[in-house]
């Protein structure tokens, strides 16, 4: 399998990311530059966390009329997986790939720590990896604070959209809410970093069990289809 990490002006958790495909899943991976326009080549696209074009207008406002957001929702329209985590779950949001919006965190600080998670859907191509209920991940934003209305609530709950909520909700995300998953299920947006925990010298490998689960749930499709 064969990953893209999109890089935009501003993006700070990109090498993260390459790190954790290329060495802790092991899987080919290329570092590709927000001027690209062709993804053709890739099997799964990865948006990393960072202040992409310095967070001006809102986070994410600006990277999503970025030439390679068209590749990255042709991308999504042929139900490849798609993961945004934190500056690029903000993107996701922005770019329409996902329901609702990112305000501030709740106290106004840009807060920094190991949280537990809970797994609400372990029936996605990015969770089936998990058998624990609650998993421990890093945060690090000043705008985590997820938000949307009542009947976009209902909807994501109606389809099981809400993958990931907080253990003790630290910057005030509607319903506890820390990642969820578009409707066709391959586009997932999470402000906590899977990135930062794919190795023990890291605290935990909560993270890697994410990746994990996209290889494997692309490979056994793939093995179907051919």
């Amino acid at each position: 399998m064969r990953f893209a990490v999109v890089v935009f002006p501003g993006s700070n958790c990109d090498r993260d990311m390459y790190h954790a495909v290329k060495d802790a899943l092991q899987e080919e991976v290329d570092m590709v530059w927000h001027l690209e326009t062709n993804l053709e080549n890739y099997d799964g696209i990865l948006l990393p966390g960072g202040f992409s074009y310095g967070d001006y207008l809102r986070t994410g406002a600006m990277a999503k009329t970025s030439p390679i957001l068209k590749a990255v929702k042709d991308a999504a329209q042929k139900g490849k997986p798609i993961l945004g985590v934190c500056n690029g779950f903000q993107i996701l949001l922005e770019s329409g790939l996902l329901p609702g919006a990112m305000l501030r965190n709740k106290n106004l600080k840009f807060m920094c720590r190991t949280v537990d998670l809970k797994v609400k859907n372990k029936n996605t191509m990015f969770t089936t990896g998990y058998d624990q209920e609650t998993v421990r991940l890093p945060i690090a934003h000043g705008e985590g604070n997820y938000y949307c209305d009542e009947k976009t609530y209902e909807t994501l709950v109606q389809n099981e959209q809400i993958v990931f909520t907080y253990g003790e909700n630290p910057n005030g995300s509607v319903h506890d809410i820390a990642g969820i998953i578009n409707q066709e299920g391959n586009v997932l947006g999470m402000m906590p970093h899977p990135e930062r925990a794919v190795e023990s010298l890291l605290g935990n490998e909560d993270g890697l069990k994410l990746f994990q689960s996209i290889v494997k749930n692309w490979r056994e499709s793939h093995a179907v289809n051919a």
